[in-house]
Parts: structure tokens; C-alpha cells; sequence
């Protein structure tokens, strides 16, 4: 696409990366920076995992996982400065970061008509973004946003994404058991994630890489604005 058309199309600002990486702080960030609508395609995976909890279906059941995903009705708020999630007009912004949730969410996000209804979901909030949207998950460059204006696929080292995780666990006054725990959890959400055969986690081939392990959030989020304003061609912060 060349500037002028990149003048006139929506601004779609694909994220990627592993759990811990930091995509839901800098996706954030970069989209109230820019003056972007924000999408957490993860919480939606959680929201409909959570609506399978509660409903008794048996979430390592692919076949009834799919049968029942099209039930819930799940609205994704796409307001950087307080992204909001629903199920069935419920907020769930808090249940869905639950433990039992965080050790289900990956059985359900693989199956493929739920991730099939999703991305339609995913794809609906970008369509009505006004400015534009950014977009954070694990397949928005490779799946749902294939013409992104920009892909960035954020990483860090295992040890500085665990003791992120731990460090936000900690702040919340979440036990030590708990969270080693959690840190083991990960790692199986890494493979998890990274072996699926639908939509796995895998860096688009014209992503921008940008390995988090040594910056602080301030260099992440400039690195990343950067690379929005340069392949859109017009973005300025806000």
C-alpha cells in the first residue's frame, strides 16, 4: 500500500506476543497515545471460557465447547482508558482473571468455531473504530488482521515475562504458592498456545519484533509509536 492509500485506509495496529510479553500495558498505552480505539482479544477468549464455567459445559469437550460458543453474547469496550468486557450484558472484567479461568482459556481458544466467532467479533470492533484501533492477542497479524497497518509482535525472556507476572501478582497481595503457580501456568499456556493447530502463536513475517526483557514500558511504547506513525504515515501522538 503505498502513503496515499495509507492516508485514506483505517489504522489497524495488529500486537502480538506471549502471555507476560506486555501487550495489554503497551497496546493500552500506544492506543490512548494515538488517539486509537483498544481491543483485548484475550479478554474475549476469557469472557467466553468464563460463560463455558458457569454453564457446566465441559470445556475439554471441544465438540460441545463448539456446539455452545455461539450462545454468549460478548461485548468487547474498546475505550483505551477503561476497555470494559461483557457476557450476557454481565461485567466479567473481574471474574474472567481468575484462576480457573486462566487454566481453561486455552483449551476453549483452540478450538476452532470459537475462535471462528471471535475473530468475526474481533473484526466488527475495528470496522467501527473511528480513528482506528489497536488490536492485541496472539494471532491479530497472522489471522484477524492480515492487512494490518502495522504488526508488532512483542516478546521478552521467560525469566522477565514470570517475574512481571509475579511482580503484578505480588502487588495484588496474591500468595507465593499461588504464584508459582501461575509461573508454571504460563509456560504451559506458551506451548499450549504456540502448538495449536488453529491460529497458533507465531510472528507474522512482516512484524515488527521488539523483545521487551532489557526496555522500560516508556521505550517499548516509544519504539512502537514509532513504528505505527511510520507505516501509517499520517498518525501523530495526541
Amino acid at each position: 500500500m503505498d502513503t496515499a492509500d495509507r492516508a485514506h485506509a483505517p489504522v489497524v495496529v495488529a500486537i502480538d506476543g506471549p502471555s507476560g510479553s506486555g501487550k495489554s500495558t503497551v497496546s493500552r498505552a500506544v492506543a490512548a497515545r494515538l488517539g486509537l480505539s483498544f481491543l483485548d482479544t484475550g479478554a474475549m477468549y476469557r469472557a467466553m471460557t468464563w460463560w463455558m464455567l458457569a454453564n457446566d459445559v465441559d470445556v475439554e469437550d471441544a465438540e460441545a465447547v463448539a456446539i455452545a460458543c455461539g450462545k454468549p453474547l460478548i461485548v468487547s469496550g474498546t475505550d483505551a482508558a477503561g476497555p470494559t468486557i461483557t457476557v450476557d450484558g454481565q461485567d466479567v472484567s473481574g471474574p474472567i482473571r481468575g484462576p480457573e479461568v486462566t487454566a481453561k482459556v486455552s483449551a476453549v481458544s483452540a478450538v476452532p468455531a470459537v475462535r471462528s466467532r471471535l475473530v468475526e467479533l474481533q473484526r466488527g470492533c475495528a470496522e467501527v473504530a473511528g480513528r482506528g484501533i489497536v488490536a492485541e492477542g496472539r494471532d491479530m497479524g497472522t489471522v484477524v488482521f492480515p492487512d494490518a497497518t502495522a504488526k508488532i509482535f512483542l516478546t521478552a525472556s521467560g525469566t522477565a515475562r514470570a517475574e512481571r507476572r509475579a511482580a503484578e501478582l505480588r502487588a495484588k497481595g496474591v500468595d507465593e504458592a499461588t504464584i508459582t503457580a501461575m509461573a508454571a501456568d504460563l509456560a504451559r499456556r506458551d506451548a499450549a498456545d504456540s502448538s495449536r493447530e488453529t491460529a497458533p502463536l507465531t510472528q507474522a513475517p512482516d512484524a515488527v519484533l521488539v523483545d521487551t526483557s532489557e526496555l522500560t514500558l516508556d521505550q517499548v511504547i516509544d519504539t512502537v509509536v514509532a513504528v505505527v506513525a511510520e507505516r501509517a504515515g499520517r498518525l501523530s501522538a495526541v
